[in-house]
């Protein structure tokens, strides 16, 4: 089967400095895959470049067969592709629901409407008139998830998901994952726990220097091959 994202040895710059070099990635419609690494590794840099914040060679990034590196984000975004950002990044002057709706500028059709937003997140429908800023961290959390499906992906990747967060909101979020996949969605999350990361996902790629270390099954992959991938040692 096709990959429904795939890159091929992506390389990623800021000005003169590389920081990452000959990434070889895929993931394909209906799995979750995580990305893990220590701070620094290049995971943040991986997921901008593919998403078009930062540029990239256009073949080095193929989204449903189609070459999208070097595309503005917007137009990534209108193909499909959504990203829940670290920390966030809400809108402070706009409410719950107005942060929600910007998810949708892009009019893609899709199923993702902001009733099916508040059935799957309650804790947002009683606060929708709130300012984003008054909602605890794992009810942002939840809007900047819902604002990301409003623009209808076929494929949500999220950084740094339980990042900030307390251990019963971090399961509470993460037990969201599993339905979102059952609604046709594919996943990729950047993740620090990394026995989180290996609980909830099919594979598992570790970043290490802005180049990939390991690569494999989740299932498969022993706590000793990850700490090597992970810590280089």
């Amino acid at each position: 089967m096709p990959a429904l994202l795939e890159t091929h040895a992506l390389t990623s710059f800021y000005g003169d400095f590389q920081a990452l070099f000959g990434i070889d990635f895929e993931v394909h419609a209906g799995e979750i895959v995580a990305i893990i690494g220590a701070n620094g590794a290049g995971k943040t840099t991986f997921l901008k470049t593919i998403c078009g914040v930062m540029t990239a060679p256009r073949e080095a990034v193929r989204f449903e067969g189609q070459p999208i590196g070097g595309l503005p984000a917007g137009r990534i975004v209108a193909k499909g592709l959504a990203m829940v950002p670290e920390g966030r990044r809400l809108f402070p002057s706009l409410t719950v629901e107005e942060n929600l709706r910007m998810g949708a500028y892009s009019r893609r059709p899709g199923p993702w409407t902001l009733a099916r937003v508040y059935q799957t997140f309650p804790p947002l429908a009683s606060r929708k008139h709130h300012a984003s800023t008054a909602l605890s961290g794992g009810e942002q959390q939840m809007v900047a998830i819902g604002r990301a499906l409003m623009s209808n992906p076929k494929l949500l990747i999220c950084d740094e998901l339980s990042l900030g967060l307390a251990p019963i909101i971090i399961k509470n979020i993460y037990d969201t994952l599993p339905n979102l996949r059952n609604e046709g969605l594919t996943l990729v999350i950047v993740e620090q726990d990394v026995n989180t990361a290996m609980r909830v996902t099919d594979r598992l790629y570790c970043f290490q220097e802005g180049r990939l270390s390991l690569t494999g099954k989740s299932a498969e992959l022993s706590t000793d091959k990850i700490s090597q991938a992970y810590f280089g040692m």
